[in-house]
């Protein structure tokens, strides 16, 4: 059976947003990612085929090792969909902040 799993549900693990920190900025194989965790590489592993199902990983085979990068193209289709929810609750809270500004309280 091949599951699909969401985008958001992935990430809403501390552990997976972790992983993605770590391969943000260089590729890594599965024992280097384990290595900053203290779960067993099992466990890592799981977390790793979570991220690649979900697209926001990307493997790549350098002999017998395989290489985990972050895909650029996926967070970029995450942040897309976030930015209208970030504007309307900034907007929001600029709102909030200039009426607090004008209050004054009664001494």
């Amino acid at each position: 059976m091949n599951l699909r799993r969401d985008v958001f549900q992935a990430i809403a693990d501390p552990t997976r947003r972790a992983i993605l920190l770590l391969v943000a900025t260089q590729s890594m194989t599965a024992g280097a990612i384990a290595a900053n965790f203290e779960t067993a590489r099992p466990t890592v592993s799981k977390h790793l085929q979570i991220l690649t199902e979900c697209e926001l990983l990307q493997q790549e085979q350098t002999g017998r090792e395989v290489h985990y990068q972050l895909n650029p193209q996926k967070m970029k289709e995450i942040a897309d969909f976030i930015e209208p929810f970030r504007k309307l609750w900034d907007d929001r809270f600029n709102k909030l902040e200039a009426m607090m500004k004008k209050y004054k309280p009664k001494k």
